[in-house]
């Protein structure tokens, strides 16, 4: 049932959003001439493989790190203002139409970073993932937490993904539709209005 209701909202969504989608794509195409959608392997529920799409926010010869941190030379001027306000995960609305994803749920690692043989892993895979989840909107500054650090690939390693692992943890076992909801709408919020963004309040609206 929830899974029918994300589809149905997803593609509700996408007709909606469709003007907005459409301007982001010719801006994205208009900025060097590359791809639309960004894609890329991600590991979804069970632990199966999905490909998760994204507005392009990088450029086309984007080799380097597989994490991104403030002030990486790869993003383009448009995927500023993408990543800024979140535009860029719009794409993924249909993924959760497809099936690979729902509204709410952890967010998809790619499969370096993915352990299944530990329990902590075998309960986030047991659920689908999502487009926003608690540790993600406490973490949606991301890249200023990463900017900072000599080698910010160990600290998304060794620090970040476990705290978000806990978070994720924490909020499954809290979910209930109501929260979800809540959940959804301090997303919205934040990506509109994102100077106005405290994590320690939306844990404890989240959490509490």
């Amino acid at each position: 049932m929830r899974n029918a209701l994300d589809r149905i909202v997803c593609l509700g969504g996408l007709v909606v959003l469709a003007p907005l989608l459409a301007v982001i794509a010719v801006l994205v195409r208009c900025g060097d001439g590359g791809p639309i959608l960004f894609r890329q392997e991600r590991i979804g529920r069970w632990g199966r493989p999905f490909e998760l799409l994204k507005f392009r926010s990088m450029r086309t010869s984007n080799e380097g790190p597989a994490i991104t941190a403030a002030g990486d030379s790869r993003i383009t001027k448009i995927g500023h203002r993408l990543r800024k306000y979140k535009l860029d995960e719009l794409p993924q609305l249909w993924n959760v139409v497809r099936g690979d994803m729902s509204l709410v749920g952890p967010r998809p690692e790619v499969s370096r970073y993915v352990n299944p043989v530990d329990t902590v892993w075998q309960r986030v895979l047991s659920v689908r993932p999502g487009i926003t989840d608690l540790a993600t909107l406490v973490y949606r500054n991301e890249e200023e937490v990463l900017g900072g650090a000599d080698d910010s690939e160990r600290l998304y390693r060794d620090v970040v993904l476990p705290e978000k692992l806990r978070l994720n943890i924490s909020y499954l076992e809290r979910s209930t539709p109501l929260r979800d909801l809540k959940l959804i709408l301090l997303t919205i919020r934040y990506s509109m209005f994102p100077v106005s963004f405290e994590p320690e309040v939306v844990k404890k609206r989240l959490v509490a």
